[in-house]
C-alpha cells in the first residue's frame, strides 16, 4: 500500500514520472521504468522505499546505490 502524501506531492510527482504513484503501487509497477515488480525487494528497507517512491529494486539500486 502506497503511503499518504498530500495531493500536492502527489501532483508533482507524478508530473516528473508521469504516472500516478499510488496507481503504480497498488498495480504492482515501477513508477520509473514501468516495468512490473517481479523481483523480490532486497529487505525491508526496500520494500517501505518502494510505498514512498514506487521505485523497483534496480531502480532504488541505481538511485540510491546499493
Amino acid at each position: 500500500m502506497p503511503t499518504k502524501k498530500s495531493q500536492d506531492i502527489e501532483n508533482v510527482l507524478t508530473s516528473i514520472t508521469g504516472i500516478s504513484r499510488q496507481d503504480a503501487n497498488i498495480k504492482g509497477i515501477c513508477t520509473w521504468c514501468r516495468k512490473e515488480i517481479n523481483e523480490p525487494f532486497r529487505d525491508e528497507l526496500s520494500k517501505r522505499e518502494y510505498q514512498i517512491s514506487g521505485f523497483c529494486q534496480k531502480c532504488q539500486d541505481e538511485t540510491f546505490g546499493v
